[in-house]
């Protein structure tokens, strides 16, 4: 019995020691499912911030307006429709600064509440363009850009500025690039953001039937508050709003960027053109170079017309192109220098046209610099066809001026035979 007793003891420890180690071995999976499922949880609550940053990243990299147009809808409590979209960048070079517009839409915007109307021309109804752009400092040193892309088009009685309550104010490059950080784009730095550009419906209209328009692209500063100091040359984006635009502004890059083509003038169509030309005269210190020419027929629109009433017989434009190497110690003044055609055996002479140019005032090629350099004429076209294109036309350039119309070439020109 003794025996016995003691084999029904051990049998009883044995199988609480059993017991236990199931017990603490069943503990133990729990813990880990356990575990494993705040992992899971940590993960699945992390997901949609990456899923949202990486939406944002794709949304400024494509120029997806989707976001952006649902905030301006339940902003104004209108409705939108997108009328036209372009995704095709437009890249503006600054000498180390680069502007670029990644993408546009233009939106119709209806019935929105009366608090906005004011920009809308005091309209209700109207349009919107929203511009995404990208300003990149390349320059080891920090610069100063101040994003002021006023938009116009032809006909237009104002220049059209972005309006900050229709988009989130921190998605907006004014505000990124704004008084509050001296607009500071530091070396190396890329900042982008986007651009609303606000129309009533009869200003939409208007637009809509020039079918294009154009914004101005600022230069960039050196010094802090000191814009005597631009590093580059402003320059100009062009906007198709249709598919008529579209054809006009692939059309038009063929041309030289004069005012004609620049602002959108008229119609041009290409009577003769001469490129790599490449004859070269020294003038002083700078050597200037004809590059080439176009001759191209010009039937000014609607709101031109008047400027040009003097051309009863049609009108011909002759746009040359320079290069002006500057070795002198004085920088050019591009808007003070002129030129003339000489014609008809030398009996007439016509004078170049600044106004149907793109220079202003403290526009220069430095010293030690070389740039591009456009002259314009107007001709009567029917003088053009019965007599002057069949006989050598001489092209007088000169003399070369510095600041306050100086001149650098002592009254010496150059003579180009086209």
């Amino acid at each position: 019995m003794v025996l016995v007793t003691m084999m029904l003891a051990l049998f009883i420890l044995s199988g609480c020691g059993s017991g236990e180690k199931e017990t603490a071995n069943d503990n133990e999976d729990v813990s880990k499912e356990d575990n494993e499922e705040v992992d899971d949880e940590e993960v699945q609550e992390d997901e949609p911030e990456e899923e949202a940053e990486s939406e944002e990243t794709n949304r400024a990299a494509t120029g997806d307006f989707a976001e952006l147009i649902t905030y301006m809808e339940d902003k104004t409590e209108g409705t939108a429709n997108v009328l036209y979209e372009n995704k095709e960048s437009q890249v503006h070079e600054l000498d180390g600064v680069t502007v670029s517009l990644d993408a546009y839409t233009l939106v119709e915007l209806n019935d929105f509440h009366t608090n906005f109307d004011i920009p809308f021309n005091d309209e209700t109804d109207g349009g919107v363009i929203i511009a995404q752009y990208t300003v990149t400092n390349e320059l080891d040193q920090d610069v100063y850009y101040m994003p002021t892309f006023y938009l116009s088009f032809t006909g237009a009685d104002k220049a059209y500025n972005n309006y900050k309550e229709l988009l989130p104010e921190e998605e907006q490059l004014p505000e990124k690039l704004s008084p509050s950080n001296d607009y500071t784009l530091k070396a190396g730095e890329s900042v982008t953001g986007y651009y609303a550009y606000p129309f009533g419906k009869s200003h939409l209209q208007q637009a809509l039937d020039v079918g294009t328009v154009a914004i101005d692209v600022p230069a960039a500063e050196a010094e802090k508050g000191d814009f005597g100091n631009p590093i580059g040359k402003e320059g100009k984006f062009k906007l198709s709003l249709n598919e008529e635009g579209a054809e006009k502004v692939a059309a038009n890059e063929a041309f030289y960027k004069d005012k004609v083509t620049t602002d959108d003038m008229g119609e041009k169509k290409m009577l003769k053109e001469e490129s790599d030309i490449g004859e070269s005269e020294q003038l002083g210190d700078v050597t200037v170079t004809l590059e080439g020419y176009q001759i191209t027929e010009f039937t000014p629109n609607e709101v031109e017309a008047p400027r040009f009433t003097d051309f009863n017989n049609g009108i011909v434009l002759l746009t040359a192109k320079f290069d002006l190497d500057n070795q002198g110690s004085e920088p050019i003044n591009l808007s003070s220098m002129s030129s003339k055609l000489i014609v008809n055996d030398g009996s007439q002479y016509i004078l170049d046209q600044g106004m149907l140019l793109n220079y202003r005032y403290g526009d220069v090629i430095e010293a030690g610099e070389s740039g591009e350099y456009l002259q314009i004429y107007t001709l009567d076209k029917e003088q053009y066809e019965k007599i002057w294109k069949d006989k050598p036309i001489e092209l007088e350039f000169g003399p070369i001026r510095g600041e306050e119309a100086k001149d650098l070439s002592k009254g010496k020109t150059a003579t180009f035979e086209l």
